[in-house]
């Protein structure tokens, strides 16, 4: 397995195991929606990475629009285990803490 692959697979872990492979953070609009436990499925089982908006290969970001016309976004940071910077291996879970963000595309 690729370096690309791996950190690819643990994304998908930390995406759709919420709490699991690392934390999840949303921001207070989408705390303000009264469909965010909806919103929170669709981040879970999104699957639709092209070129666009994965150029990386990480399955690190994605969006989708909700039936009320709202844009969300989420992403995945990567973090050294102090949670002070940036991860120097996010391939290597021994020294990273994965950091899921969902946000309506104009908190971004």
């Amino acid at each position: 397995m690729t370096t690309v692959e791996r950190i690819a697979s643990l994304n998908d872990i930390a995406r759709t195991a919420m709490g699991v492979g690392g934390k999840l953070v949303q921001t207070s609009g989408i705390s303000a929606r009264p469909d965010q436990s909806n919103i929170r499925e669709k981040v879970e089982k999104f699957n639709t990475f092209t070129p666009d908006n994965d150029p990386h290969g990480e399955r690190d970001f994605g969006s989708f629009v909700q039936p009320d016309g709202e844009k969300i976004f989420w992403k995945i940071d990567y973090y050294a285990k102090d949670m002070e910077s940036g991860s120097e291996d996010p391939s290597d879970p021994g020294q990273t803490v994965r950091v899921l963000t969902i946000m309506l595309a104009d908190e971004y």
